[in-house]
């Protein structure tokens, strides 16, 4: 029997979520003071689980400590930010989806397609689907690079934190529907242990984000990503 949360694990959990949600939603504006004090006043809980909280964002780079200042949130990526991290995900993650693809004892398309009919069903009944949209992403990119089986390429992708990262870029709610085509793309090659559909289908739903992302900088003169079609993981 798994014994439940003390109350104040309760309360630090709670307080993360609340706080993780108004990061994701920039209503705590980016690389702004936190005011512990007032945090704990408006949530109704004491000084110790915002902190425990703002610790715990800190390890998602959502919050940044500075000795004698306190804490602030993260700024928002930058434009040349932006590009680089796609760049980093284009060398790594159609690698992955190919490497899901070729392994038929552990392939995940099975998973894939449960969590994007579980995310598609969401969308049905929530008003919002943002929140919905950033777990069913990180869900759903992590599983595919789990099954690569290379914990260092995973964990270079996981340190990241993309998915938070780059979500704050647009506050407006989204309807899922690009993600959820392009999802859907991927989970068929890999479930079809096609290699070369799935590598190709990652890069295309990479480079179809990176444009939507890149919406957030329109007055830039965006070259894209640099081409990473040379490069191979083996």
């Amino acid at each position: 029997m798994t014994d439940s949360p003390s109350p104040s694990g309760r309360a630090r959990t709670d307080v993360y979520a609340v706080l993780r949600a108004r990061i994701l939603d920039l209503q705590l504006p980016p690389d702004s003071k936190v005011n512990i004090d007032a945090i704990a006043r408006e949530l109704g809980v004491s000084q110790t689980p915002v902190r425990e909280a703002l610790h715990q964002l800190e390890g998602d780079n959502l919050i940044l400590k500075t000795p004698g200042k306190g804490y602030r949130t993260t700024p928002l990526l930058g434009f040349d930010q932006l590009r680089e991290l796609f760049e980093l995900r284009l060398l790594i993650e159609p690698w992955a989806a190919r490497a899901a693809a070729v392994n038929r004892l552990s392939n995940p398309g099975r998973a894939l397609a449960a969590g994007l009919q579980d995310f598609v069903a969401g969308t049905a009944t929530e008003a919002s689907t943002r929140h919905l949209l950033v777990a069913h992403d990180m869900q759903f990119h992590d599983l595919i690079l789990g099954a690569g089986h290379n914990d260092f390429a995973h964990q270079a992708i996981r340190a990241t934190h993309c998915h938070l990262h780059l979500f704050r870029l647009y506050p407006a709610d989204w309807s899922g529907e690009q993600t959820i085509q392009e999802h859907g793309a991927i989970v068929e090659a890999i479930r079809d242990c096609d290699p070369d559909a799935a590598e190709n289908a990652m890069h295309a739903h990479l480079m179809g984000a990176y444009h939507r992302f890149a919406g957030a900088f329109a007055s830039e003169d965006d070259p894209g990503p640099r081409p990473a079609t040379d490069v191979r993981l083996t």
